[in-house]
């Protein structure tokens, strides 16, 4: 009897155990909109790089190479100076950093949107945690997140 008892008890527990586990499983389901709003993410990412990209090609105020040399220095109003910044080299500058910030400030907006209300922060959490504690996971997110690439074109 008691040896019953004993056992009947233990496999209580382990069926709490194993349902506190399901529990935090990630569904196929959770995985995809977590991928989605990654790659929803990414995109836009990619668009306000596209984006900043075409202005420094396509202005005659300053140059690609000297961009990309202004550009490191462009917080600092001595070494703009010393680098010979030209008013029109500088507006320019402050630009694409008004569009950067713009920009950023969208897609941080979106994010936490996308995070709130498509995925859900509850689920947000539980997925994040689990592509970094769980292989098997990560790499099911990877495989969705390529894909969702692909299909993109990109």
């Amino acid at each position: 009897m008691k040896k019953t008892f004993f056992l009947m008890a233990l496999c209580l527990v382990l069926a709490g155990t194993v349902h506190a586990q399901d529990a935090h499983a990630v569904s196929d389901d959770e995985l995809e909109r977590y991928a989605v709003m990654m790659d929803s993410i990414d995109e836009m990412r990619v668009d306000l790089l596209a984006e900043i990209s075409e202005m420094v090609k396509n202005t005659d105020k300053i140059t690609v190479a000297r961009y990309n040399d202004l550009s490191k220095i462009a917080n600092d109003p001595a070494k703009l100076e010393e680098a010979k910044a030209t008013p029109d080299e500088v507006a320019f500058l402050q630009e694409i950093q008004a569009l950067k910030e713009s920009g950023t400030a969208e897609i941080n907006t979106t994010f936490k949107s996308m995070a709130k209300d498509y995925v859900g922060a509850s689920t947000y959490n539980k997925v994040k945690k689990a592509i970094t504690e769980d292989g098997d996971v990560k790499s099911k997110y990877e495989t969705m997140l390529n894909k969702l690439k692909e299909d993109n074109g990109g």
